[in-house]
């Protein structure tokens, strides 16, 4: 068995999807009115949760999948 943490990104500005999040107004306005910090997120939202993740702090974590969506949908 394979067990591995995975950080599954919310809705990011980035070139994923053509752009559509970072480059469209409107799908940025809805996406952003999703999430519960009220705005999309941007790539530095991620990384530090990666870091974070891989940190000796962090050794006892394992198998998870852990969200980084800025509330999305909450």
């Amino acid at each position: 068995m394979i067990a591995v943490n995975t950080v599954p990104p919310g809705a990011i500005a980035t070139d994923f999807s053509g752009g559509m999040v970072r480059d469209d107004p409107e799908v940025n306005k809805h996406v952003a009115e999703m999430t519960a910090l009220g705005r999309v997120g941007q790539p530095d939202d991620i990384g530090p949760m990666i870091a974070s993740l891989l940190s000796g702090e962090n050794r006892w974590v394992n198998a998870q999948r852990i969200e980084v969506s800025g509330g999305m949908s909450i």
